[in-house]
């Protein structure tokens, strides 16, 4: 890259001082008359350069001598006034004030009749190509300085003198390169264009600082690396996904219900029973989701069965229905946009090239920052990608013993899967011994919350015991978050569908009760009519309804399982709060206050401060945001209650984080693209489906409560839409669109297009990795060639040195030349031998052909020229 030097800055200095004078002179020549056909350029012509400038001259110096006159004048007059008597200063202030009045007045017109004039004459007042051509190539060139400022080498002090000299020369000249009338219209595009990008810039700031918690981010990156802060663009994002899921939910199907649905107590399913409104408001009924939170918008139960509801006709249930699905085809496609886009930045475990420490070292520094605090977390942040890159080197440098490190790994695997199954059977045989507790009443708190309580420990205690074990496999530390990542995420699945199996085995146990149940309310409800008749002694008569707290009530399996899933939540929630606050802050407290006055040192060895858990974090968000999705069907108040968390936990994490840990003792870059995070939630969200489409296709729904109560399946709401509302060809293209027949021939084709992009992919992959090592040999060839021209260049200056005639070749012995025969050569086309054939002058030692054998050297000199001036130590030739 050149660099402007002190010459080429002078003359630039140079060329705008000419180009303002030009500009100038132009000016006044607009306001002077024409004098001469000798000083005024003739009309269609281009007026030479010197002839204006010498012109313009000597009018500035001639009008410069007359205001110079003008003002000695006024100065004179003002001075006589002064020393005048009072009168007669009176009378020189009336005789100047009337003088400047006629002055002014001159002026004017004469302005009126020059602007006149200067309309007739456009083009000879403007400036000629040659001066318009320089122009334009000065403004482009500081346009181009100050696009690429930040680019250059330069002091700060340099580049704000550069920056507001070329801006400055950019605002006066650059609506000057107009000609005529368009110059206005020039600058009036020039000015625009500014204010556009302007307003480009503005919005672009002003989108940055919309982003929520971006400083919170980059303030935890800057101490912890990239890969605690992926963590937290992680909740963020989770947290825009529940905010969408929040808004379908709450506008669709809450909403509608609280404002256009049957008031509570109106119908059963929206009344507390009487046997339960005594304790429906206690604290610990309350906890336990019963009581009125049972009987309200939170869960599926509360939701009525009318097909349409409103002066709108809203039709709720086809609308619950609606959104159930859509909550999950939203998230499907936001989590593989997210893996598609983020697949485009592309890996953090690939090659990043060469030269990586000097790139960091020289390039990683922001020169713009002008905040102290700014500038502590730019150091903070270039500290640890230094650790980063050091930790990547040593571990791509390790040499291990393979067989004693694959017997390790082995064992390590097999302890976790032991883990992972024992995990599995405790929640099993505590599901089961829950369903026994069912039918007792005097149970104690624990026995209550048995379940959430086992689930919650196995998810606090396995995670480090599974880190303990991963210290026998020693992976490097982003591949050892990985596999961590994944038993961890096993052990939540597992538990998970453990506990879903246990509960559908009691959904199970309480459909085969639903059908006694109803039986036993359609015989309470006739009998309630007989008793009234025969009360009132006639049959005919209309008995009132029913109390709602009177009627008897269905199991309400939905409403059941909602109950548990928000449990869970809730319990999740309390337990990761209760865990950061007794295990990170306490901890962090006892080490900093109590190491001053305890036996050995607590900052070092045993508590010690505690490191941020990545891989339990994350799972622990992955596995929460699977049970929103399987239980949102049930419980729609779940989405909301899951929003209130992530906005708590962004706070809440970030000041633990903060304040309670330190920097992982073996620090590693993140991906830049946190794909393997959407794996895992990619794959949480197909088995989270799972469930809910088994729900809705195969079990009947409860006959007393929620919006599809009466209908023998769920999707049964779907088909009576279509039949009642849509026309009947409509109803003819879905079962068409639902054959088999149909639905086979394109899933295959889906596959077969799958596997076609597939390959199309692996193949671009590996034609780019052939491309890669072409340029890389290229490069590689390019630097040994030059480093084999350096050292031969110096072998042979080495050898030239030795030698006193610096030839390292006899010539041929002379032979008669032939006349030179004349030949067309183009210039610089022949060939020069004394510069391109030999090294060197030929050897003088040479002169005739050797007729003797060597013998001792005579006291005469020895026959042949003398001794020439040698290279190397002042002797002359060897003897022949």
């Amino acid at each position: 890259m050149k660099l402007p030097g002190d010459a080429e800055v002078q003359t630039r200095r140079n060329l705008q001082r000419n180009v303002e004078a030009v500009m100038m002179k132009m000016r006044a020549m607009r306001k002077l008359p024409r004098r001469n056909e000798e000083e005024q350029p003739i009309r269609g012509k281009e007026a030479k350069p010197r002839t204006v400038m010498r012109t313009v001259t000597r009018e500035k110096g001639r009008r410069e001598g007359r205001e110079e006159g003008r003002k000695e004048g006024r100065r004179r007059r003002t001075v006589r006034v002064r020393r005048g008597t009072p009168k007669e200063r009176t009378r020189g202030k009336t005789r100047m004030m009337t003088r400047t009045r006629r002055r002014r007045r001159r002026k004017r017109t004469t302005g009126k009749n020059s602007s006149d004039s200067n309309s007739d004459s456009d083009e000879e007042e403007s400036m000629s190509e040659g001066e318009m051509a320089r122009l334009m190539e000065e403004v482009e060139e500081k346009k181009k300085l100050i696009a690429t400022i930040r680019n250059k080498p330069w002091r700060m002090k340099r580049r704000l003198s550069h920056l507001k000299e070329a801006q400055e020369f950019v605002d006066k000249f650059e609506g000057a390169l107009g000609k005529g009338k368009g110059r206005k219209w020039y600058a009036y595009k020039v000015m625009m264009t500014k204010k556009w990008i302007k307003f480009q810039r503005d919005f672009e700031n002003f989108r940055t600082a919309c982003i929520p918690w971006e400083r919170k981010i980059k303030e935890v990156e800057s101490h912890f690396g990239s890969s605690v802060a992926s963590y937290f663009i992680f909740l963020r994002w989770m947290y825009g996904m529940n905010l969408v899921l929040f808004g379908f939910t709450f506008g669709l199907v809450v909403i509608p219900e609280v404002l256009m649905g049957l008031p509570y107590g109106s119908i059963p399913r929206k009344t507390v029973p009487r046997a339960e409104q005594a304790t429906a408001q206690d604290y610990s009924v309350l906890m336990d989701f019963n009581g009125y939170c049972k009987y309200s918008v939170l869960f599926y139960g509360y939701y009525n069965d009318q097909r349409t509801i409103g002066l709108l006709k809203f039709r709720l249930p086809l609308s619950y229905l609606m959104v159930g699905i859509g909550t999950f085809g939203y998230s499907l496609m936001v989590v593989i946009r997210t893996m598609a886009k983020n697949a485009d930045v592309g890996g953090g475990d690939g090659e990043e090239g060469e030269f990586t420490f000097a790139w960091k070292m020289f390039t990683s520094w922001d020169y713009l920052i002008g905040n102290a605090e700014t500038a502590d977390n730019k150091y903070a942040s270039i500290t640890t990608s230094f650790k980063e890159s050091i930790v990547d080197e040593q571990e791509n440098q390790k040499d291990e013993n393979i067989h004693l490190r694959r017997f390790l790994r082995l064992m390590a695997n097999v302890l976790i899967t032991c883990s992972l199954g024992g995990s599995g059977y405790l929640i099993y045989f505590v599901v089961k011994r829950s369903q026994e507790f069912a039918s007792r009443d005097d149970l104690s708190w624990y026995e209550k919350n048995e379940l959430e309580i086992i689930m919650s420990l196995l998810g606090l205690v396995c995670p480090p015991l599974f880190e303990t074990i991963a210290e026998l496999e020693d992976y490097h530390p982003r591949i050892a978050l990985k596999w961590q990542l994944g038993r961890i995420f096993a052990l939540f699945l597992g538990n998970l569908y453990t506990f879903l199996f246990a509960l559908f085995d009691e959904v199970n146990t309480k459909l085969e009760e639903e059908q006694s149940i109803k039986n036993a309310s359609i015989w309470a409800m006739k009998e309630y009519y007989a008793n009234y008749s025969r009360l009132i002694n006639d049959t005919e008569s209309t008995p009132p309804p029913m109390n709602p707290a009177d009627v008897i009530r269905g199991p309400c399996w939905e409403t059941a399982v909602g109950i548990e899933f928000v449990k869970l939540t809730v319990s999740d929630i309390q337990v990761t709060y209760l865990t950061i606050l007794i295990g990170d802050f306490a901890r962090a407290v006892i080490v900093r206050f109590l190491n001053y006055c305890w036996c050995w040192d607590l900052e070092a060895g045993f508590p010690s401060y505690g490191e941020f858990d990545i891989s339990g974090n994350v799972l622990g968000l992955v596995f929460n945001q699977g049970m929103i999705w399987m239980g949102a069907f049930y419980a729609p108040g779940l989405v909301g209650i899951n929003v209130l968390r992530l906005l708590s936990s962004m706070y809440y994490q970030c000041w633990a984080v903060m304040a309670t840990n330190v920097p992982h003792e073996r620090v590693f870059k993140a991906s830049k693209s946190n794909n393997f995070y959407m794996g895992l939630l990619l794959l949480i969200l197909f088995l989270s489906l799972l469930p809910v489409v088994y729900t809705i296709m195969t079990l009947p729904p409860s006959f007393d409560c929620g919006p599809f109560s009466g209908k023998v399946k769920m999707f049964d709401v779907i088909m009576e839409t279509i039949d009642l509302d849509l026309p009947a060809f409509m109803g003819t293209l879905f079962s068409y669109a639902a054959n088999p027949g149909l639905i086979i021939p394109a899933v295959l084709l889906m596959v077969l297009a799958i596997y076609y992009l597939n390959a199309v992919s692996e193949a671009y992959k590996n034609s780019n990795m052939e491309l890669k090592k072409k340029m890389q040999m290229a490069r590689d060839e390019e630097k040994n060639r030059r480093n084999n021209t350096d050292s031969t260049n110096q072998v042979m200056k080495d050898l030239e040195d030795l030698l006193p005639n610096r030839s390292l070749a006899p010539p041929a012995p002379p032979e008669p030349e032939p006349e030179p025969k004349p030949t067309k050569t183009k210039p610089g086309k022949g060939v020069n031998l004394e510069k391109d054939v030999t090294l060197a002058s030929p050897n003088p030692n040479v002169q005739r052909p050797v007729s003797r054998p060597p013998g001792p050297r005579g006291q005469g000199p020895m026959p042949g020229p003398g001794a020439g001036p040698g290279r190397g130590r002042g002797r002359g030739p060897p003897p022949r």
